[in-house]
């Protein structure tokens, strides 16, 4: 029992020593990231490829979502006010929860799957067939050439899928409510009106670009650290996504009561 203890006691040692690693390698890329910026910013074809991968490669999943995003809310919303509240708020409901929630979230996550394995596969292939190496020896920093553009390129585009996915979501939601649940066109847009306010909108934006940053970063961290061929590959793929999803959720939550509790709580 003491051994089995002790093995116990060893492993979760290792655990936490190897987790508390990672945040250092991590640490150190955002650093090298940071640093490398301004020159990084100079190669504007490069920024342009990764805002096009990211962004305008997206839109078409952005929008199937965000579609489907505001009917579902609509359709919640028409339960849940059944006996409650009257179905005429339902404007101003589906607007904040979708500019405040759903829409930088959703709109993340589903970027995150798409481009952060896109990020981590590219990179991992190119660590392990050399190509990262031979830029170092080429004396190219690859962060000021690989990480760089991704980085900027993800913080650019997330906050303007998130503005379109808004956008999309409400128009869904407002679809929805006017021919299935019954709500006059004229009630839906003035919940909207008068329940908007700009601070909401703000926190959205601000958390689409923490969003897009965790992203590129987990991607090509994970790409970096690749080993093994096209096992290794795969596995740095799925290390990749998954460490960004969650990312994501916990930056949401830590962001909403820096947001919500200190900077716009008046």
């Amino acid at each position: 029992m003491n051994d089995l203890a002790l093995e116990g006691y060893e492993y979760l040692r290792q655990r936490v020593i190897d987790s508390l690693a990672e945040v250092g390698r991590i640490s150190f890329l955002v650093f090298d990231t940071l640093r490398s910026l301004g020159s990084g910013l100079r190669q504007h074809r490069l920024v342009l490829e990764q805002m096009d991968a990211v962004g305008v490669q997206s839109l078409m999943l952005v929008v199937i979502v965000s579609v489907f995003t505001g009917a579902v809310s609509a359709v919640q919303a028409a339960y849940q006010f059944s006996s409650l509240v009257p179905t005429k708020y339902m404007g101003s409901v589906i607007l904040r929860s979708v500019i405040i929630e759903l829409g930088p979230v959703l709109t993340a996550l589903i970027v995150g799957g798409r481009v952060g394995s896109s990020i981590a596969a590219e990179l991992g292939t190119m660590r392990v067939t050399e190509q990262i190496d031979a830029l170092d020896a080429m004396g190219i920093p690859p962060v000021r050439y690989l990480v760089v553009p991704r980085v900027v390129a993800a913080i650019v585009m997330l906050p303007v899928l998130t503005v379109l996915a808004d956008a999309i979501a409400v128009f869904g939601g407002y679809v929805v409510a006017t021919t299935s649940v019954g709500v006059s066109s004229h009630a839906y847009v003035m919940a909207m009106k008068q329940s908007f306010l700009l601070k909401d909108l703000w926190s959205g934006l601000i958390k689409a670009v923490f969003f897009g940053a965790i992203i590129s970063w987990m991607g090509c961290y994970h790409g970096f650290r690749t080993e093994g061929g096209a096992e290794g590959v795969g596995k740095a793929t799925t290390r990749a996504v998954v460490s960004a999803c969650v990312q994501v959720l916990i930056i949401d939550y830590v962001l909403a009561n820096v947001l919500f509790r200190m900077i716009f709580a008046s």
